[in-house]
């Protein structure tokens, strides 16, 4: 006698099976393959990372003569010069050695960890409680998670340009079309909100606003902030604020969240610990839902716990450290951090600003500064990848080319290094473009006279 499903026998050698509602049905021949045909999926087909793939297709092989200065990699912890403050480093202990955080947690977090990033982020324009913050494995998956809950396959979502790749990466794969609205660098990097209201149409799902930009360094003013407001207002579109940077902001700067002046628009902010508290690796992001008018109601909200049961949620090790990490970290260890990334970012600044040919735009906030090639005064190169490459090739210093960002003629810089690795990249990196700058015909005349 074999035991079905429903737990009643029936005989071996029957030609019938018991499904789960116990009722009896024929068993169907199969047809079988005749051969292996395992492909990747349309998702996986379509996935991909615009940075990988120009990197990737470079041929970079550095000067054995100088050692190797990387300026490419967004993450503040390569050189060793940033480490975390002993505060958040005790949390992590005392989060292991109390041994209550080894088990699943709930998939959207501990409720106790939430109410802390609630606690932290609320203010009076925008007030949090537990259940507006969902924790998530970083804050690419809270962008993940974003996208995912507000659009559809066939939708559209407003990416700036340049922007952080990631955005592509995400809604492509999953059948969501990229629209790219445009940042004026001759403005500091603000949005040209003609070009982006121009972009919206009866499918766009979601604007999203980086600020403090990835990779441009640039925070934007609150009259702008209210301008792009005014703009997703007048057209109904929920803003995703990827806001990882908002506390790396230069001592000038003012950086307020989209969420605090917005009156009406509805604002999922992505943010997490990678950046401010220096720990990429720890993966424990957050998503603040500002939705103060109901329009996102209970719907969105019940969209993104369903999603991010999907993995089962952030690390508990570091949940459980975070209520004492946001609490605990002094005010001088943000401080410093955000001295050292201005000091740098200056000294950059003024180093290839008397570069010919160079044209490097000032930042106030994250840990990125944008360079413009003039390349009509580099023939030698086709476009800011060829550059970049050589500039590898004999220099040994990798600078990401904006093409990566869908920028071309531009170079991004990470300003994290280490002040004399700054200065010695500044200074191979103005060798190699006195070696191949060409003037202008007119220029030479200029000179002649």
């Amino acid at each position: 006698i074999g035991i079905g499903v429903n737990g009643k026998g029936f005989h071996g050698n029957a030609l019938q099976h018991v499904n789960v509602n116990g009722s009896l049905y024929p068993a169907k021949v199969k047809s079988r393959r005749l051969r292996w045909d395992v492909k990747p999926s349309e998702m996986a087909n379509n996935t991909l990372n615009p940075i990988r793939a120009i990197v990737d297709g470079m041929k970079l092989t550095p000067n054995p003569e100088k050692p190797m200065i990387a300026l490419s990699i967004g993450d503040p912890t390569v050189f060793g010069n940033l480490p975390t403050d002993d505060a958040v480093i005790q949390a992590m202990k005392d989060a292991i050695d109390c041994q209550k955080y080894n088990g699943y947690a709930p998939s959207v977090g501990y409720l106790k960890s939430r109410q802390a990033v609630a606690n932290f982020y609320s203010i009076p324009q925008a007030p949090l409680e537990a259940e507006d913050v969902i924790l998530t494995s970083g804050c690419s998956q809270a962008i993940e998670l974003a996208i995912n809950v507000l659009c559809n396959p066939g939708d559209n979502i407003l990416v700036p340009c340049p922007g952080f790749s990631l955005y592509k990466t995400l809604a492509v794969s999953v059948g969501i079309e990229v629209k790219l609205y445009n940042l004026l660098p001759e403005k500091s990097w603000e949005i040209d909100l003609q070009h982006l209201e121009s972009m919206i149409d009866e499918r766009t799902s979601c604007l999203i606003v980086t600020n403090p930009s990835n990779p441009c360094g640039s925070v934007f003013s609150k009259e702008h902030l209210q301008k792009i407001l005014k703009v997703a207002s007048k057209y109904c579109v929920p803003i995703l604020a990827d806001e990882i940077y908002s506390d790396m902001v230069s001592t000038t700067a003012c950086c307020p969240s989209l969420a605090c002046l917005s009156s009406d628009v509805p604002i999922l902010s992505c943010g997490g610990l990678a950046k401010r508290w220096l720990v990429p690796g720890w993966r424990l992001g957050w998503i603040l839902i500002h939705d103060r008018n109901d329009i996102f109601g209970s719907k969105i909200r019940q969209g993104l716990v369903k999603l991010s049961q999907r993995i089962l949620g952030a690390c508990t090790i570091v949940q459980g450290a975070l209520e004492s990490i946001l609490n605990n970290t002094p005010q001088s260890f943000y401080n410093n951090t955000i001295s050292f990334l201005k000091s740098n970012s200056e000294i950059c600044y003024n180093q290839l600003s008397l570069v010919p040919g160079l044209n490097p735009v000032m930042p106030s906030g994250a840990m990125y500064l944008m360079v413009g090639i003039d390349m009509d005064h580099f023939p030698d190169f086709t476009n800011d990848v060829d550059f970049t490459e050589r500039l590898v090739t004999e220099q040994s210093v990798f600078c990401l080319p904006a093409s990566a960002f869908e920028y071309p003629n531009f170079f991004r810089i990470v300003v994290t290094v280490p002040e004399e690795l700054m200065l010695q990249a500044c200074a191979r990196i103005r060798e190699f473009c006195q070696r191949y700058y060409r003037p202008h015909s007119c220029d030479s005349n200029d000179l002649d006279q």
